[in-house]
């Protein structure tokens, strides 16, 4: 099953590589986020479906009937509950992405190229994290603990009001440490990453964006895949939610792009989201929250901040 997931995605992403090489240089409109949005989650859902009718069948052989349909039916619940929360958090990197490439001035018609490949890069450092986090779970599960109290305080840091102050990357110590050690050009070169000048290789400023959204994803991956333990141990579930999730945040972005300031609320429906999530851990010896109850908590807690959102900006 992992190998046919993998193997799933790589062509997904060949896929989603090949439309952007044949669509040319251009800026990504509205309807067509919102087209490639609507085809990501598509996929997810049939995934999960094909999951819950593998379940139903081929593992659960050994099982009865009523068994069988009771795991397939947990194991679905799992998937759909991690994937609204790893949906959910990824509007957080949407944000940051949007910070980047206001200080950087992308240019919108380059901007896809260093999110199709900031979108690879956090498939695999996320796979890689699962994969240690499954294996720290399954052998002390005391770590769920730690998940959880991290998860708290990350949600109640949230919570506090922002300074308001502009933020600006130009001390950004990562940024000042690829300045020294590279050569850097002044201007972009369409979305190329490097190019050659009388022989000598230098870096565009496409490839700081790069670098600084990896390093993005992997500062998100900390908050994220915590949280998706909360709902399963089960590591496959676990892999299989987060990639779909990840799979369609540039679409994600380009749909949100032009209306972030409509949603400044929904930070604070991630926090509570975060804080219940830790709490859930946390309590996870007194009292065991069913999978549907938690989709249903997650659910209201973004709906709500999303349309208080949309209310509260409404005249603007």
């Amino acid at each position: 099953m992992y190998a046919g997931f993998f193997a799933a995605v790589l062509v997904m992403v060949l896929i989603d590589m090949f439309a952007l090489n044949r669509a040319g240089n251009h800026k990504v409109s509205v309807r067509e986020a919102l087209g490639w949005s609507a085809v990501w989650f598509a996929i997810a859902m049939l995934f999960n479906a094909w999951l819950w009718w593998h379940i139903r069948g081929d593992v659960g052989s050994g099982l009865d009937e009523a068994a069988r349909q009771a795991l397939a039916n947990q194991k679905a619940l799992e998937f759909m509950t991690g994937y609204l929360i790893e949906k959910s958090l990824a509007v957080d990197n949407i944000f940051v992405f949007l910070l980047l490439f206001g200080f950087f001035k992308v240019p919108d018609i380059y901007q896809r190229r260093v999110l199709v490949y900031g979108v690879v890069g956090a498939i695999i450092m996320r796979a890689v994290m699962i994969f240690i986090g499954a294996a720290l779970v399954a052998k002390f599960s005391w770590v769920l603990y730690l998940f959880g109290a991290f998860l708290v305080f990350t949600g109640l840091k949230m919570m506090l009001p922002e300074k308001e102050e502009q933020q600006d990357l130009t001390n950004n110590p990562v940024l000042k440490w690829l300045r020294r050690h590279l050569r850097v050009t002044d201007e972009f070169h369409e979305e190329k990453f490097f190019v050659r000048r009388n022989g000598i290789l230098w870096a565009t400023p496409l490839f700081l964006v790069l670098v600084m959204i990896e390093l993005t994803d992997l500062v998100f991956a900390v908050d994220s895949i915590p949280a998706i333990f909360s709902v399963t141990q089960d590591p496959f579930i676990v892999m299989t939610s987060n990639i779909f999730a990840i799979l369609g945040l540039r679409a994600l972005y380009f749909l949100l792009a032009d209306v972030a300031d409509r949603f400044h609320l929904l930070k604070y429906g991630l926090a509570a989201v975060l804080t219940f999530i830790g709490m859930k851990m946390l309590l996870l010896d007194v009292f065991h929250m069913p999978v549907a109850v938690s989709l249903g908590v997650v659910f209201g807690l973004l709906t709500a901040s999303i349309v208080a959102s949309l209310l509260v900006t409404r005249k603007s």
